[in-house]
């Protein structure tokens, strides 16, 4: 809410009321239940021991609600009224504030009122990084995953043979031998994103040194015609501390959206409670978030402390990475952003390498089939399997230890092209593209 209010102080138009009176509608008079609420509330096994949300999405029997139930959340609707009469701050000051830590502490957080009122939005300027000499990527800085997303373009780029065919027009995706060097630069950014990325305002995170030219070279010499043998060793950027190699990276769920107004403004935004329910605790109709869980719970290994450890004050390491890719003029030539957990690094990349490479059309870059590596097993869609079984041949030639597993990625994209903007949502989720 802090984050939305400062957004709106530097650049919004319409009064806060007016942009707030939609989702109340909403809240008030209902929405139906989709495929994906019906489906992620019947996997759910927590949600029935839940006595705050369990009223909400499951029936009296305890069952989802059906596909095309109208979902009402008046308690929602409340709080948000509450919010467009009084203002933002009405969230972290007075009955609202008071109610909200109150049902907290009861349901055993150690919050306190001052905690919550002494929350701040940081802003922080975008992480830009040169990619080409015609194009610059901006996304967001640590503790959020844009660094990662960066080095993983730069280290691909950089470990390219001049010369070297990124495109594959008969695949309209990167050609075979580009994606294997992808996937090892991926491996490669993501042992350094466990050993040196936390939340820079409390331990030190290298961050220009992880894109500074000598060591994207240095890096990038390690990736060879073969896939690693096994999860690589971070290295050694400028401006390092020493750190343990963090083992936790089962991050969660997430929502994203790329817009962009009729005066040219772009916005990438993503947005998380962690997993798809959060704690399971609904309080004023809203659901809590598990994010704390993104944060390393081993705090030294190895004789060496996590970067990613458990301090107060202190923000979790997240992969949320909204990007932009801007031209020499500073203009927006893509816009994308996903949900999925630590996956979201592997998703990002694969649709800035493919526009890179030259896939300029909206759904098939939405569409492409998912390969990635978190340094281990490179992890493919079925799809990838399926449809293009000649190049999971290769993959599995150049040394690639292919696991096919379910990737629920949530892409918005929005392009630049000649004629004007072009978009498209993720099929695998419930978003749409809409122009008004």
């Amino acid at each position: 809410m802090a984050m939305l209010a400062e957004a709106h102080r530097r650049w919004g138009r319409l009064p806060w009321a007016t942009l707030l009176a939609p989702a109340i509608r909403l809240a008030e008079y209902g929405t139906p239940v989709s495929h994906r609420l019906h489906t992620l509330s019947a996997q759910d096994a927590l949600l029935a021991a839940s006595p705050t949300l369990r009223p909400l999405l499951l029936d009296a029997d305890g069952k989802p609600w059906p596909q095309g139930h109208l979902l009402r959340n008046p308690a929602q609707a409340r709080l948000l009224r509450t919010l467009a009469q009084s203002g933002p701050d009405a969230f972290y000051r007075g009955p609202l504030a008071d109610e909200i830590v109150t049902a907290l502490r009861a349901a055993g957080s150690d919050i306190t009122l001052a905690d919550w009122q002494g929350y701040r939005a940081r802003v922080s300027p975008a992480l830009c990084h040169a990619l080409t000499a015609a194009v610059r990527a901006c996304s967001a800085p640590p503790p959020s995953g844009g660094v990662s997303v960066l080095q993983n373009l730069a280290l691909w780029l950089a470990a390219s043979p001049p010369g070297a065919a990124l495109y594959d027009a008969d695949r309209h995706d990167l050609a075979p031998a580009a994606l294997h060097r992808l996937l090892e630069a991926e491996r490669l950014a993501f042992a350094d994103r466990q050993q040196h990325v936390g939340d820079p305002a409390v331990v030190p995170v290298p961050t220009a040194g992880l894109l500074s030219p000598a060591y994207l070279r240095e890096r990038a010499a390690l990736i060879g015609e073969r896939a690693a043998p096994g999860p690589v060793a971070a290295g050694n950027p400028p401006g390092a501390a020493l750190a343990a190699m963090d083992r936790h990276w089962r991050e969660h769920g997430t929502t994203h959206v790329s817009l962009v107004d009729s005066d040219g403004r772009w916005l990438v935004m993503t947005s998380s409670i962690e997993d798809s329910f959060g704690s399971r605790l609904l309080v004023n109709g809203l659901l809590m978030n598990n994010q704390l869980t993104d944060f390393s719970f081993m705090p030294v290994q190895d004789g060496l402390p996590v970067a990613n450890r458990v301090q107060p004050g202190k923000r979790p390491r997240s992969a949320m990475s909204p990007t932009l890719l801007l031209d020499n003029d500073g203009r927006p030539l893509i816009a994308t952003g996903s949900p999925g957990g630590s996956r979201i690094l592997g998703f990002n990349t694969r649709v800035l390498a493919a526009w890179l490479a030259g896939v300029h059309d909206a759904g098939a870059l939405a569409s492409l089939p998912h390969a990635l590596n978190r340094n281990g097993a490179t992890e493919v869609e079925r799809e990838l399997q399926h449809r293009d079984p000649a190049l999971a041949a290769f993959l599995r030639e150049r040394g690639h230890d292919l696991k096919t597993v379910a990737m629920t990625s949530g892409h918005g994209i929005i392009l630049r092209t000649e004629t004007g903007l072009e978009a498209a949502a993720d099929p695998r989720r419930e978003g749409r593209a809409d122009g008004f």
